[in-house]
């Protein structure tokens, strides 16, 4: 597989220490994070969040508690956009997406994420759990399903035309010739290091964050992985602790020791010469392995926070372990920006000075150009600004409005620069296209319309060039 040059490394690296870098490097296809989607909160029941005996809101099954509160996973627009600007935020570019079988809670709401993905140049991979009856073919299974019920997506994971698939406690099967009959197509990772266990598999990986701390066998796996052409993917973490989720229980707890826990993993990974890096976890907040922002004040003092986590405190902390996974991401690399067709504004974060009733300003930024957003009538000047992330910038912009619309033109300053009538003209698609310099925000002021008294689009989309 696929090894980075000490030089290529060390220029990555730089790249993203540079000031702004945080706003222009691209996302790693090489670092994974293991994300769960399995939690809920839907009409006062709480999925998840209640494991081991608690109570939520307040009272939750987890060491931390995160900085959205027990969030409910279906909300895409609310709690699943959010992660995956934090996901842009951290520099990784693959979701590896906790997937329970078909027909699972977790299979249902698969699509909205992808859709949400998408939207950011995030890809998704799948953790192929062991739900009740899991045998290798039905796993094979599973396999053609997922690649032909999401595959046509965007943000579907593929590395050299195959997609990516890993099997938590691979283990539990002992033989797994069936895998055989996917090899052309799926990328399949055993979960071990013992390279005896991996016949008909495509990889390996860990998943084990206590185990990365000291990683045993992780030379070894590495050489066999190399020899035999498959993809060495060692888990690393921040730190365990589940004794809130799980009372009682004898596991260890892995401290954080203020990031010191993660930098060595990491450390270890790449050592170890690894293809991916994948991260234990996102977001299992049951097992405190997490890097998703925790409260730095939350409702009680029996959660733990990420405070002094690499010398930050307060609001800062909680974002500490997204910005450091930024930092070894890119020293793995494996950045790839966008390709120049995708729209980089689509569902991004948008604000304004003022909307007019049943106009929201979503509705800029929402892929549908019959739908529009309109400013508040006679309040000139009214601005609309976009923010694509911290993984994105845009040199081209095209505004719209609805194609059926006659003629206007529409005076804009775009980004503080002069004001200039913008035609817009239903013979050329009533779309207008600007050359801009290379911008992350995107700030739309309206001072005049010859067709109505407010500033309107129905889609403001944003072009690498």
């Amino acid at each position: 597989m696929r090894r980075i040059s000490t030089l290529f490394a060390a220029l990555l690296l730089l790249a993203a220490t540079l000031p702004g870098a945080a706003h222009a490097a691209a996302l790693s296809t090489r670092t994974h994070l293991f994300y769960y989607p399995w939690y809920g909160n839907s009409g006062g029941a709480y999925r998840h969040w209640d494991q081991g005996g608690h109570t939520p809101p307040a009272d939750i099954g987890a060491n931390f508690y995160p900085s959205l509160g027990p969030y409910d996973s279906g909300d895409f627009a609310g709690a699943v956009e959010q992660h995956m600007r934090w996901i842009e935020q951290s520099g990784a570019g693959v979701i590896v997406y906790s997937w329970w079988g078909q027909g699972s809670y977790e299979d249902g709401l698969a699509a909205g994420v992808l859709e949400a993905a998408a939207r950011h140049g995030i890809e998704v991979a799948w953790h192929l759990e062991p739900y009740s009856g899991r045998t290798a073919s039905s796993t094979v299974a599973d396999i053609g399903y997922l690649t032909s019920r999401y595959g046509a997506s965007p943000a579907f994971y593929r590395e050299g035309g195959r997609g990516a698939f890993y099997v938590f406690e691979s283990l539990r099967i002992t033989d797994w010739t069936a895998l055989d009959q996917v090899r052309s197509s799926a990328i399949v990772l055993a979960q071990t290091t013992d390279t005896s266990k991996v016949a008909h598999f495509g990889g390996m990986y860990t998943y084990d964050a206590i185990a990365g701390a000291t990683a045993p066998g992780w030379r070894e796996a590495s050489a066999y992985c190399d020899a035999n052409g498959l993809v060495w993917a060692p888990s690393v973490g921040p730190g365990y602790n589940d004794d809130r989720a799980v009372p009682g229980n004898t596991t260890p707890t892995l401290a954080r020791d203020n990031g010191a826990t993660y930098d060595r993993e990491w450390q270890n990974a790449l050592s170890s010469n690894a293809d991916w890096v994948s991260v234990t976890s996102f977001n299992e907040w049951h097992e405190g392995s997490i890097i998703e922002p925790a409260r730095s004040s939350p409702p009680s003092p029996a959660y733990e926070t990420f405070a002094g986590a690499y010398g930050t405190s307060g609001a800062a902390s909680e974002t500490a372990y997204l910005d450091r996974t930024r930092y070894w991401a890119a020293q793995l690399g494996g950045t790839t920006p966008p390709p120049a067709s995708t729209n980089l504004a689509l569902g991004k974060a948008v604000s304004t000075t003022g909307s007019q009733g049943g106009f929201p300003l979503g509705n800029a930024v929402d892929g549908n150009a019959s739908s529009y957003w309109e400013s508040t009538n006679n309040a000139f000047p009214q601005t609309l600004t976009v923010d694509l992330g911290p993984a994105a910038t845009a040199g081209r912009l095209v505004l719209k409005l609805p194609p059926a619309w006659g003629r206007r033109t529409q005076t804009i300053a775009v980004n503080g620069g002069t004001p200039a009538g913008y035609v817009f003209d239903p013979t050329t698609g009533n779309s207008v296209t600007l050359t801009i310099p290379a911008q992350r925000y995107l700030k739309l002021t309206f001072s005049g319309n010859t067709g109505w008294p407010a500033g309107q689009l129905s889609e403001v989309e944003a072009y690498a060039s």
